[in-house]
């Protein structure tokens, strides 16, 4: 749940089902910070205009073109400069979680960084979808996915340990298990940790194992076999409601957004048509 911080109308806090990983969104426009320390790893994706930031000495810009990466109890502060709004997102990472992400990537431990701002703009996507869909709390699978992802690229291209990460196999064998697994179990509540252990890898390996094969990530090529299953369904003249519960979607609105995103029209056209 949302905790609304009673200093800022539009400074909210939540905590997520994975231990340790908290979620900020903010709207300021008076707001300044002092330099200050968090016992976490903290992301910071700059969504409309932008500020000053404060770290190691050196005074950088919060832009929508840059990503902000401030290791556990590394001191930093921030001000808005010359614009006249600063409305960010932020994820905060605590041991616990790091060990966590550390898991699902086969590392022993997350990497110290040496800079704090990095610019490439699938990066910077990467964190705001992650944030996006984690505050949204509808798509544990989806969210494990994008986690584990985007901080796999994080580190390989700028931890100072980046090297570690094992690549993902190019094993065809092992994709047709996870894909057998998929089209047997898409209706129910399905981890992406649990498809990895059944085939020995990390999951950060099966996310590349993926690409590698099909050219989707796990949660890409799961979605496409529910809708596949979902239009079986449809065919029947079943309810687009009960179609989304029988097929493993979240709700109804979820299968709609899916739906119509990958075929272009609505199920319930779909319905009509199939009439």
């Amino acid at each position: 749940m949302a905790r609304r911080d009673p200093h800022n109308s539009t400074h909210y806090w939540w905590d997520r089902h994975l231990a340790g990983l908290s979620l900020m969104r903010a709207d300021f426009t008076t707001h300044e910070y002092p330099l200050h320390t968090h016992d976490a790893l903290v992301i910071a994706v700059t969504e409309q205009g932008g500020s000053v930031v404060r770290s190691r000495g050196e005074l950088q810009a919060a832009t929508p073109s840059t990503l902000f990466v401030f290791n556990p109890e590394e001191p930093h502060g921030g001000w808005l400069g010359r614009s006249a709004r600063w409305r960010y997102r932020s994820l905060y990472l605590t041991q616990s979680a790091l060990d966590g992400v550390a898991e699902g990537l086969g590392i022993d431990s997350i990497p110290y960084f040496t800079r704090n701002t990095f610019g490439e703009r699938d990066l910077i996507q990467s964190f705001l979808g992650l944030h996006l869909a984690l505050e949204e709390g509808r798509d544990v699978f989806r969210e494990r996915e994008l986690l584990v992802g985007s901080f796999g690229r994080l580190f390989e291209r700028h931890g100072s340990g980046r090297s570690r990460i094992p690549p993902a196999p190019r094993d065809r064998v092992l994709f047709e298990r996870v894909k057998e697994r998929m089209f047997v179990d898409y209706a129910s509540n399905l981890r992406l940790e649990a498809f990895a252990a059944d085939v020995g890898l990390t999951t950060f390996q099966l996310i590349g194992l993926f690409k590698r094969v099909t050219g989707l990530t796990p949660h890409a090529y799961l979605t496409q076999i529910r809708l596949g299953m979902a239009c079986r369904h449809l065919r029947r003249a079943e309810a687009p409601a009960d179609v989304a519960t029988a097929v493993g979607f979240y709700d109804q609105s979820a299968l709609n957004k899916h739906f119509k995103r990958c075929y272009g029209i609505t199920p319930l056209q779909f319905t009509r048509a199939a009439a």
